[in-house]
């Protein structure tokens, strides 16, 4: 399935930066299902995303976002409305 949807998106010429602001919900990033999201998942979701920023996130420094850190990520990542 996932495949065919990103195949989809090829063929209709959608970026992959478009793709990956489809899919940021903690769930869809954290690829592994390991209850957490790594730099490298991190990374696909928002190929601009710095380790720097990455590691200000990670607020407890075991190099990886729980889901309360991610949402921290992603709220300062916002645009401000």
């Amino acid at each position: 399935m996932k495949t065919i949807l990103l195949s989809s998106l090829v063929v209709l010429g959608l970026s992959g930066a478009a793709f990956a602001q489809a899919t940021t919900d903690f769930a869809s990033v954290d690829t592994d299902a390991n209850g957490s999201v790594s730099f490298a998942e991190a990374v696909v979701a928002w190929p601009d995303l710095t380790q720097d920023a990455f590691n200000a996130a990670d607020v407890d420094g075991n190099g990886e976002l729980s889901l309360e850190e991610y949402t921290g990520l992603t709220a300062s990542a916002a645009p401000a409305s």
